[in-house]
């Protein structure tokens, strides 16, 4: 019976570093200057990263990232109406202030690499605020 436990753990553990790694390449590809100039300060793109981690956790988000606006981008499990509504209100309900943006499968058509995916904007996605109706 323990050994089932441990399995399960480690099984658990190694998709949660999985989808931790993809948040830390964004971040470290950001941080290290490769992805050219910031629009937000240093310490915005740590926070970020936090919510980065976070959002991995959701039941629908597959792998998740940093975008370089500051906006996170994840790569759905299920790319439905039903499943990324619920997706988009526990991210907001959780991030009043931040902005989810789901990859496409055209946006995944290409190889996404990191570097990819940091450039890709947020601006076309509804930012929680204005979900929630607080525009203030």
């Amino acid at each position: 019976m323990k050994s089932l436990a441990a399995a399960i753990f480690l099984v658990t553990l190694g998709v949660s570093s999985a989808h931790a790694e993809s948040c830390s390449k964004s971040r470290d590809y950001l941080l290290g200057s490769l992805g050219g100039d910031l629009l937000l300060p240093p310490q915005a793109y740590q926070s970020l990263f936090k919510t980065c981690l976070a959002t991995t956790s959701m039941s629908n988000v597959k792998d998740a990232y940093i975008l370089k606006d500051g906006g996170i981008a994840v790569i759905p499990k299920q790319d439905g109406i039903a499943a990324t509504a619920a997706t988009l209100s526990a991210f907001c309900d959780a991030y009043p202030t931040g902005t989810l943006r789901f990859l496409t499968r055209k946006d995944l058509a290409t190889t996404p690499t990191v570097s990819r995916i940091i450039q890709m904007s947020s601006t076309a996605s509804t930012p929680c605020k204005k979900i929630k109706g607080n525009l203030s």
